[in-house]
């Protein structure tokens, strides 16, 4: 019976979970960032290599004893990335494994049969996409200054940003002016303001996010215009994927929507706005998300590689094992 491991390595966590072929969950453990490009590639693999061992304790087994390792990491976006990671993670001693951007995990825990595109919307933003042919290609991902206008970081900002011009007369009303200067404690805005300006503050809590849902979900039109501006992001970026990948065939496309954002904030104004910017260009798709941790979509990827064809039947387990539980 297949022994395979898959292992998210991410911004904050990196999360390394062994299953066997039928599903069942052998062993995991979690350990710190998986993303070279934050902390450098010593102390990712570091991470990395912590995560596995531990796991592989908790499982009581050996690295012979693994037949496959997926690896989904953060920042492995361009060829100077692999050629990075690739020769990092061949000092892990697996015999057989293989390296994927985490969106390629992320679009595997929406779509069985691996092909659609894939909308990350946490921190960062990140767009990819894999079509039946096995050709990938990825939309954004870099920051506000290579064209991202979504995710938290982006969102928080563009929050706080409304507040001010609100309360300054260059923007409509908003009721984000008392819900901002209460989430850092104040009764106005205007103390904020000048806090931050003494304190040479260039930014703000990306929690802020929760705050402009929460606003939103309130009524407040300047709210439910950034987050439906934000979906339309999202919907341009899918839309682009689309495109540079052609046909998907007869079949709808399966749209995987990932992150923190869009799977915890779930806002009826973003997805709506994501809804029509995808229609006005494709007609035949379907938004997922997915309730199985992305460490799932890594799990997946390898029992593929392990030619296991029953996958789509470990679903519902693979979500019942929640997400960093340890």
């Amino acid at each position: 019976m297949a022994i395979v491991m898959g292992v998210d390595g991410g911004g904050s966590k990196t999360y390394a979970v062994i299953v066997n072929e039928q599903g069942v969950k052998l062993g995991a453990a979690v350990a710190g960032s998986g993303n070279y490009q934050r902390i450098g590639i010593e102390s990712a693999i570091t991470n990395i290599r912590l995560a596995i061992d531990s796991a592989l304790e908790s499982a009581m087994l050996t690295r012979e004893q693994i037949d496959f390792v997926q690896y989904g990491l953060a920042g492995a976006d361009r060829a100077k990335d692999f050629s990075i990671l690739l020769p990092a993670l061949a000092t892990i001693p697996f015999s057989k494994w293989d390296l994927v951007c985490d969106t390629m995990i992320g679009l595997r825990t929406g779509s069985m049969k691996n092909t659609g595109v894939v909308l990350i919307c946490g921190s960062g933003t990140n767009a990819a996409g894999r079509s039946r042919d096995g050709q990938m290609v990825q939309v954004g991902g870099f920051g506000e200054l290579f064209g991202d206008r979504a995710g938290g970081e982006y969102l928080s900002a563009a929050t706080f940003k409304a507040a001010v011009r609100s309360i300054e007369g260059r923007e409509r009303a908003s009721r984000l002016t008392d819900t901002v200067a209460a989430f850092f404690g104040h009764d106005t805005l205007d103390i904020v303001i000048e806090s931050l300006l003494d304190e040479d503050i260039a930014s703000v809590p990306e929690e802020l996010t929760v705050v402009l849902h929460e606003t939103a979900a309130e009524g407040d039109e300047l709210a439910i215009q950034l987050l439906r501006e934000a979906g339309q992001e999202l919907g341009l970026s899918a839309n682009s994927v689309i495109r540079r990948l052609g046909d998907f065939g007869a079949e709808r496309i399966p749209i995987v929507l990932i992150g923190s954002v869009i799977q915890k904030g779930r806002s009826p104004h973003l997805l709506n706005g994501l809804q029509k910017t995808l229609e006005s260009e494709n007609i035949n798709h379907v938004l997922i998300i997915p309730e199985m941790a992305p460490v799932y979509g890594a799990v997946l990827l390898a029992l593929d590689h392990e030619k296991v064809l029953s996958t789509e039947s470990l679903e519902s387990i693979f979500v019942q094992y929640g997400g960093y539980q340890e």
